[in-house]
């Protein structure tokens, strides 16, 4: 979390629970001293809902987080346990976001909103790693950390798999499309770094990744010519022939293309 986001849930914080012991101070001077009044789950929820409609995140975090302290088994907190990601995932906090997406789906693993908690773990796990930089100039993503893309492609295809009903499952698919290309175009850029360097089998084992771990993405034709190159500089003639043969009858305009 950066330091102003962390300063800012503080501060939000503070003021939430100084305000419940507040409330609480001035019904116990006038009720029986041992009862504790506080504010209702219901107005807490009410006020942390009506903070995340005005994209006041920080209150609405620390509101859902006030709210799960001292309700922790009451009527609003599995919505809020939900909500509280969402929240984090707007506050560009993606690693808050998914560690309360995954605990909501520990602690509801037959929640009735398990299939959006995946969603949003997926999401947020395609935002993580990005700077203020990254997110100004939009890097090509498939340079970035190869283990984030496949946890949120994780999150997407178990959302797919295990709710095909959902709401969630359209947009879902075509993020698993776009995914299982990135994941595909990292493999084929590590390749062309080999390539470059003159590590050969190096370089031709990371584009068989690519055409046997992500057959159908657009970074097919470009594996089989890196293929074909690689097999050209190693010496292994039928081998560069045959895949040459399959670059042909699938994707005849790209092997126009090879020299």
């Amino acid at each position: 979390m950066s330091l102003t986001h962390r300063l800012t849930l503080v501060t939000a914080l503070i003021v939430s629970l100084g305000a419940l012991n507040s409330c609480s101070w001035f019904s116990k001077s006038k009720e029986d001293p041992l009862v504790e009044p506080m504010v209702s789950a219901a107005q807490l929820y009410n006020e942390a809902s009506s903070a995340l409609r005005r994209r006041d995140y920080a209150t609405a975090i620390a509101k859902y987080e006030t709210l799960e302290g001292r309700y922790p088994f009451g009527a609003y907190t599995e919505q809020a346990q939900l909500e509280v990601a969402y929240a984090y995932y707007k506050y560009e906090e993606p690693d808050l976001a998914i560690a309360a997406a995954d605990r909501y789906m520990r602690l509801h693993p037959r929640g009735e909103h398990v299939d959006y908690a995946l969603y949003l773990k997926g999401l947020a796990n395609m935002d993580r790693g990005q700077t203020l930089i990254t997110r100004f100039f939009k890097p090509d993503l498939a340079k970035r950390d190869q283990r984030v893309l496949e946890e949120a492609y994780r999150a997407f295809a178990e959302l797919v798999e295990r709710f095909p009903e959902s709401r969630y499952v359209d947009d879902s698919s075509r993020r698993l499309i776009e995914l299982r290309n990135m994941l595909a175009e990292r493999e084929l850029y590590v390749a062309d770094y080999y390539m470059r360097r003159g590590a050969w089998l190096a370089a031709a084992n990371r584009a068989q990744t690519v055409i046997e771990r992500y057959d159908g993405s657009s970074a097919i034709p470009d594996a089989l010519v890196m293929l074909i190159r690689a097999y050209d500089k190693l010496g292994l003639d039928d081998l560069s022939s045959d895949t040459r043969q399959i670059l042909e009858i699938n994707f005849p305009d790209r092997a126009a293309q090879l020299k």
